[in-house]
């Protein structure tokens, strides 16, 4: 009976991420497809909690719908278009783009159809936090700090760039 329900949702996420993704690339508002990008995340989100995910649930949700499209809706802000009905257009690339995606599509699924599918008797540890925390705090505490470091530099050079850019549109 549990297996139904997992299946269940899966369908549902699944079905959330790919409308969501779809309305992120066609729609025309960038706003608009800002919000249904998140929308896509926290679908992400709840396929990685059915995983027994949850901590990568967690940091999907903190920093991708969080961090990364509130960046995206401030950069935005900043930019100050006057008419944001169109600010995002559809070029005319998705004649080319919808066989492709479609031939990925039917390849993907014959080889889902073909392949030997092993399930593994190993049980999801419940505490998978406890188990990666000591691997991020003193294995690879340079690097973990070291990321960090570059996302601040990275949002402080995108905020120069763009109160860089307003200042020269000020002055014409």
């Amino acid at each position: 009976m549990a297996n139904t329900y997992e299946l269940i949702a899966f369908v549902l996420l699944s079905g959330l991420v790919l409308g969501s993704a779809l309305l992120v690339v066609t729609l025309r508002n960038l706003v608009h497809s800002v919000l249904w990008l998140i929308v896509t995340f926290i679908g992400i989100a709840g396929t990685f909690v059915l995983l027994s995910a949850d901590f990568v649930a967690a940091v999907q949700v903190l920093v991708y719908a969080g961090a990364v499209c509130i960046m995206i809706v401030f950069g935005v802000m900043f930019v100050q278009r006057p008419d944001m009905e169109n600010s995002n257009p559809i070029n005319g690339r998705y004649k080319i783009a919808f066989p492709v995606v479609g031939g990925l599509f039917v390849c993907i699924g014959l080889l889902m159809a073909r392949s030997q599918w092993i399930i593994s008797e190993q049980a999801v540890p419940e505490k998978t936090v406890q188990a990666l925390s000591p691997i991020l705090l003193h294995d690879y505490t340079i690097p973990f700090e070291v990321a960090a470091i570059l996302l601040t530099v990275a949002l402080t050079g995108a905020l120069l760039l763009v109160k860089e850019v307003k200042a020269n549109g000020d002055r014409s």
